[in-house]
């Protein structure tokens, strides 16, 4: 079977390539909402030494040039691979990190002590050649703290500026909920507008710019939990969980000479992260998609059992997080099973729940999903 591939001009391909290539392989098919996509069944080597291995997705005509998606998809790859070299058994939690990374949002892990969150999150920026800062959030912790301030200079007459660890690529607000609301506020403004203002003077953040946050479900004494509205502007909020049985042996045995984190390298840099970014706005998201989150959304509003559901921004964080995975996976589309598996993480934080199920033991993700199993799943295939 003969198929010409569209390739977009990139300025890996040879100025004298065509941009269309001619395979003749055999493929399976698919139709994903009238798109023209094929599965290869082979390995496509062209002249110019590129290879696209068997068992992957290509759109024809795509936005993405085939080459250039590759390089994307590897660098995701090469990411996760590093942190699973350090943390063992998580590689959900950290395909999580990377989409809330590539979808420009924030997350908030909850879980006990002791199961390498800050670990995780220190691997996560020593991988993408990022600076990593660590606030311990305590109840006398001030926003000056975080932010920075302003020290008068006897030699200069002037004031001068000593930035917080919050100027930084990766940031670990470590049980953010054991401090002050207005502590946490100054944090949550770094977090949205993506720069901080102190005394009238706006300084930017560096970019990518990416905050975990963390809560420990137990010891609630003496804490100040986060309002629904501000637990809203983190895009994910995931559980590490404790490891397996097996896992926890190689744990052992990985930490047991030496430090593998000490050993870590880099992968990728900053700046390949922001073309990233980039190039999860190119994921095709089509009407059925769209459609279907729509529905998912709506229907945390009229649940008999919420008292407050998702708002539009759990609509565009669900679109974006679900681009961000098919780009991890190696897709130039986002499929239902993106948005089925994202669903929990992205909107379980966003629910406020009537008192009297609460009180009848009714959780968020138990509600989320039974909405999943009554709305209709669109199709790929047609």
């Amino acid at each position: 079977m003969t198929y010409h591939m569209k390739m977009k001009n990139s300025p890996m391909i040879p100025a004298d390539d065509m941009p269309y290539r001619k395979l003749q392989i055999k493929t399976k098919g698919y139709n994903d909402f009238h798109n023209p996509l094929f599965l290869l069944s082979a390995n496509v080597c062209f002249s110019d030494g590129c290879i696209i291995k068997a068992n992957t997705v290509i759109l024809i005509g795509a936005n993405i040039g085939i080459k250039e998606f590759s390089v994307h998809s590897a660098t995701c790859r090469k990411i996760s691979e590093n942190i699973s070299k350090v943390i063992v058994g998580k590689e959900r939690t950290i395909e999580l990190m990377l989409v809330t990374l590539i979808a420009e949002g924030h997350i908030l892990l909850e879980d006990v002590p002791g199961v390498a969150k800050t670990l995780m999150a220190k691997c996560l920026a020593k991988s993408i050649g990022g600076t990593f800062n660590r606030i311990q959030f305590t109840p006398d912790l001030m926003p000056a703290d975080i932010t920075g301030f302003n020290v008068w200079d006897q030699t200069s007459g002037k004031f001068s500026f000593h930035p917080g660890p919050v100027i930084s690529h990766v940031l670990l607000a470590d049980e953010i909920n054991r401090t002050i609301p207005r502590t946490q506020s100054s944090l949550l403004e770094c977090m949205e507008e993506h720069q901080l203002t102190v005394d009238g003077k706006t300084y930017s953040l560096p970019d990518p710019f990416f905050v975990i946050a963390t809560q420990n479900p137990i010891e609630q004494e003496g804490t100040f939990p986060l309002p629904e509205a501000q637990l809203d502007r983190f895009l994910l909020k995931a559980r590490l969980g404790y490891p397996e049985r097996e896992e926890e042996i190689r744990i052992m045995e990985q930490f047991q000479k030496k430090d593998p984190f000490e050993e870590m390298a880099a992968v990728a840099t900053p700046e390949e992260v922001l073309k990233l970014r980039q190039a999860r706005g190119s994921i095709r998201v089509s009407a059925p998609i769209k459609a279907y989150i729509t529905d998912i959304v709506r229907a945390t509003r009229s649940h008999a059992a919420i008292e407050f559901g998702a708002s539009p921004r759990g609509s565009l964080g669900l679109m974006r997080a679900g681009q961000a995975q098919a780009l991890i996976r190696g897709r130039e589309f986002v499929l239902p099973d993106d948005i089925k598996s994202l669903t929990g993480p992205v909107l379980e934080h966003r629910l406020v729940l009537k008192q009297q199920d609460r009180l009848r033991g009714e959780e968020s993700h138990a509600l989320l999903q039974s909405i999943l199993e009554d709305i209709p799943v669109p199709s790929t295939q047609g």
